[in-house]
């Protein structure tokens, strides 16, 4: 091959991985990424799983919470969680009823036993602290495709793993967040990371998915999330245990008179 001709190529081959994707093509592709990621976590059914919650303030001191957690797969909605607190003895009890939406605001209920009482969250609160951990509310309900409006930016290694590198713009006017910045991994289309930026356009919090295992030879669920927020210094470590897939829920177990007589 001539020089002229190999040069001409190198330059095509050059322009071709540095022209910029064009802001359609970003928020196309972008879509493309969620779309694939959700298609990849579909027909699972239902989840029963315990967890325990770190909780640790700016100083480093520590209190930890346990609770199991029972999720319910919609096929034409959003999914439907119920998180029943098991110690310590100060929240023990307390259960979280959440109901998602893809095109409508999420419902969200939290039962108080000591006060024997169901207290709806408003849509306005979604962006308050879910019992005093760097977890709001509105960070507890199914990833929704239709919720955000995306924008990819670019390709990236994360720790030595491909991913793509995509802005989620929330659509919902009472969101605290301005924008997510997520990594998706490029093999699994598994979320690795996210940034949340609050309405200010500031870092407020980074979720970091860690240990991510395999179930049914299908479904990829982190075992350890750790919530960081650069504002406070403060920080929420969510560690998973005993998965268990497909095991008869249905939807009577997810009702506001659930929440009261959950254990």
């Amino acid at each position: 091959m001539k020089p002229v001709f190999t040069l001409f190529i190198a330059l095509s081959m050059l322009i071709s991985y540095t022209t910029p994707v064009s802001a359609d093509g970003a928020a196309d592709k972008g879509l493309q990424i969620a779309k694939i990621s959700k298609s990849r976590d579909l027909g699972w059914s239902d989840i029963q799983a315990t967890m325990t919650m770190i909780l640790k303030n700016s100083h480093g001191e520590t209190s930890i919470r346990k609770m199991h957690i029972k999720v319910l797969e919609q096929t034409q909605d959003g999914d439907k969680s119920l998180t029943v607190f098991d110690s310590p003895n100060d929240v023990k009890g307390t259960a979280f009823l959440s109901f998602s939406h893809p095109n409508a605001n999420d419902e969200q209920w939290l039962y108080l036993p000591a006060l024997k009482r169901v207290k709806r969250i408003s849509s306005r609160n979604k962006s308050g602290s879910f019992m005093g951990s760097e977890f709001a509310f509105e960070d507890l309900t199914s990833f929704e495709v239709e919720k955000y409006d995306y924008r990819y930016i670019k390709d990236e290694k994360l720790n030595g793993v491909a991913t793509f590198v995509v802005e989620n713009y929330p659509k919902d006017k009472y969101s605290g967040y301005k924008r997510r910045v997520t990594w998706v991994g490029k093999a699994e289309y598994r979320m690795l990371k996210i940034d949340f930026y609050d309405r200010k356009n500031t870092l407020l919090k980074t979720l970091h998915f860690n240990q991510y295992k395999q179930y049914l030879g299908k479904y990829w669920r982190a075992q350890q999330m750790v919530m960081i927020n650069h504002q406070s210094g403060k920080s929420t470590e969510l560690q998973w245990q005993a998965y268990r897939f497909k095991t008869g829920l249905k939807q009577s177990d997810f009702n506001r008179n659930a929440l009261k007589r959950a254990r």
